[in-house]
């Protein structure tokens, strides 16, 4: 976890209780945090009529979605297009493009909800990114954004989220997917399908929970592997 070490005080961000010592630890601008906070009180608000996250996760936003989040943008500081899977309440895209308005994001999103809600953000914070209201796989066909990362938080297993991200990336695009304790079985499961190559982080918000970027993505041989799928 050299970088994030490096870069946050890991401590201070599990110390994470409400927005001063959110913006303490990732050590943000005035009005970047206008932002957060815009989008933070949005989500509260739509909340109350739209099951954006979990209600038990209300009192401890700061730190269970928008720190858990945050720390996702520093591992890709070279990154200049973001598309974001399954975007849901904005976590983890809205919160990159909040912090680092020099990438070009793109949240996918299904449910129309949920994606007004990111249009309302983006327009109540003056956040630039673009909300594709579809299903993952309607943009596999498009093929009009090559995004340098692909990320999806929460949303399936490592071997699914290949199977929908893939098609979307180029050979040079990386992959970010957040992962829990089942990590280690996903990882099993998914290379029984899959070569490709991967780093593992430390969640610094979360001690069970594990970071994995993932890059060079291949499925292997249907018929090598003796599979119906």
């Amino acid at each position: 976890m050299v970088i994030l070490q490096n870069l946050l005080d890991p401590a201070q961000v599990r110390a994470i209780s409400g927005a001063d010592s959110f913006q303490a630890a990732f050590n943000v601008s005035r009005e970047t945090m206008a932002r957060l906070q815009r989008m933070h009180d949005l989500l509260c608000h739509w909340q109350k009529t739209t099951n954006l996250v979990s209600q038990k996760s209300i009192p401890d936003l700061w730190s269970r979605h928008f720190a858990d989040s945050a720390q996702l943008a520093l591992l890709a500081p070279k990154a200049r297009v973001w598309m974001d899977l399954g975007s849901g309440a904005g976590f983890p895209g809205l919160v990159v493009a909040i912090l680092r308005q020099d990438i070009e994001m793109h949240l996918v999103e299904s449910t129309s909800r949920k994606a007004a809600f990111l249009q309302t953000v983006c327009r109540e914070a003056g956040v630039s990114a673009v909300v594709h209201n579809c299903r993952i796989e309607a943009l596999q066909t498009q093929g009009s954004v090559v995004p340098d990362i692909i990320s999806a938080r929460a949303l399936a297993s490592l071997n699914k989220l290949l199977d929908l991200a893939t098609p979307l990336g180029s050979a040079y695009t990386q992959f970010i997917f957040p992962k829990g304790l089942h990590m280690v079985e996903e990882l099993e499961e998914a290379t029984r399908y899959w070569d490709f190559k991967e780093n593992r982080y430390e969640s610094l918000t979360d001690p069970h929970g594990r970071i994995l970027m993932i890059s060079e993505p291949r499925r292997k041989d249907l018929a090598v592997r003796g599979d119906n799928v």
